[in-house]
């Protein structure tokens, strides 16, 4: 932890990185396995467990080793459920009256990063408070328990099963998928099995994509982050809709049956509308993140439903719905959060739930997936080296307050670190294409000069 308090291990989304390279070590995971079994450990008397899962990646194997060991050197029982999407352990961390919850995942990254997710008791993910108490205690290390109080850890075989069961569950008790024919992209990755299990199930005539994880093939050409698999899929095979998840399956995006694609915006615009209508959705309020585009609120706005906005990070999303008792919220990304079913943003659910409207209004994706024209907006990533601050520099901090000022009334810029990679993100919108191109290029200019 730095000398100010902040965090210096988690990010947006719990602690992420390169494998072999700081902190994803097998020697800094054992003592963050030992830092929160012992912060989750604390009281006494008690029989302490938590849940593990992962999703594809080689590394998988490595850390959950290293995370077992650390853990049970507390004196936590640890039940390890294999490969299962992220939403499963929120679900199984609560279910499972387990004191912790933890995703072996670097999510949409590429086979080489993986990353430790952590879930409170209730199922949620730790608040920022929680984790800098943790890495306070990785900082100073803790005791280890006595040899006949170490822990014990066992497999689960069932987990994925029960996940399924859950997510069918939200759903209308009759509904069924037959005469659907889906593409489900899996990105090789966490949820390789169970989606596909679950929409056959349903009645769906399933055409499965990225299926077939070697270890290093997550999220490789394939998923949410590279639909062009999936929408040559639904061409090819004449197919309704297509399903296309992460690495672990927390995000979702859609493809129509002309191959065009529907972001978490216009899912969020879709569920809103509906759950309106239905006088299901809380205080007619949907979450937010500042990464939400314009359209999607104006869009609300004349709906009678209010848009608030918070950081990005699905946590932060469900940590303002959990305050304020609203449950419905996402980000454009693909992640959708439904509290009344789920703990966290769950793609495979959310794809669900937008079949279920296709059956429900007999209405086609291509309908369903555009709710309202977004805003024109550009999203940049530049990298920058890790030993620099470009949001330090006076010419980007120039570069940005000309461009807010250009954009007053008209648009909206955002910039900022992103929380898993060294990378800084530029997000611009702005009805005026010209505008938009030109507040971009010199912030990402700017930033790359320094960078």
């Amino acid at each position: 932890m730095t000398n100010d308090g902040s965090r210096r291990l988690f990010g947006t989304d719990g602690v992420r990185g390169t494998v072999s390279y700081f902190p994803m070590t097998v020697e800094m995971v054992v003592k963050i396995g030992a830092a929160v079994g012992h912060y989750f450990g604390r009281e006494s008397g008690d029989v302490h467990r938590v849940v593990i899962g992962k999703d594809t990646r080689l590394s998988g194997y490595m850390l959950e080793s290293a995370l077992t060991a650390g853990l049970t050197s507390t004196g936590m029982n640890v039940l390890l459920l294999g490969p299962v999407p992220t939403p499963a352990v929120g679900l199984m961390t609560r279910s499972m009256r387990a004191d912790l919850g933890i995703m072996i995942s670097a999510s949409h990254n590429p086979a080489e990063d993986n990353g430790i997710k952590f879930f409170g008791p209730d199922g949620l993910k730790l608040s920022d408070e929680v984790e800098a108490a943790i890495e306070m205690l990785i900082d100073s290390g803790v005791e280890p328990a006595k040899p006949q109080s170490i822990g014990r850890a066992k497999r689960i075989d069932d987990a994925r099963f029960r996940y399924g069961e859950r997510i069918k569950s939200s759903l209308p008790r009759d509904l069924r998928l037959d005469g659907l024919k889906v593409v489900i992209d899996c990105a090789n990755g966490a949820a390789h099995r169970a989606a596909p299990e679950i929409l056959w199930e349903l009645g769906a005539d399933v055409v499965p994509v990225g299926i077939a994880p070697d270890g290093v093939n997550i999220n490789q050409g394939c998923g949410s982050t590279d639909v062009r698999v999936a929408a040559e899929s639904v061409i090819a095979h004449g197919a309704h809709v297509g399903i296309c998840l992460d690495g672990d399956a927390d995000r979702v995006i859609l493809v129509d049956e002309f191959g065009a694609i529907s972001d978490g915006d216009q899912l969020l615009a879709l569920l809103a509308a509906r759950w309106a209508s239905d006088n299901r959705l809380a205080k007619s309020t949907i979450v937010g993140t500042v990464m939400s585009n314009i359209g999607l609120e104006l869009h609300l706005q004349s709906l009678g439903i209010r848009l608030e906005r918070t950081s990005v990070g699905d946590r932060y999303v469900v940590a303002r719905m959990r305050e304020n008792g609203f449950n419905l919220g996402g980000e454009p990304s693909g992640h959708i959060v439904m509290t009344d079913f789920a703990t966290t943003g769950d793609g495979l659910m959310a794809g669900l739930h937008f079949l279920a409207e296709m059956v429900r209004s007999e209405l086609p994706a291509s309908q369903l997936g555009q709710q309202f024209t977004p805003w024109p907006q550009v999203l940049k990533n530049v990298c920058f080296s890790k030993d620099k601050n470009p949001l330090a520099s006076t010419s980007v901090k120039a570069a940005i307050e000309e461009g807010e000022n250009t954009l007053a009334g008209k648009g909206r810029l955002i910039v900022r670190k992103s929380g898993t990679e060294p990378l800084i993100r530029v997000m611009v919108e702005s009805e005026d294409l010209q505008t938009l191109e030109r507040v971009t290029k010199k912030i990402v200019d700017a930033i790359g000069a320094v960078s």
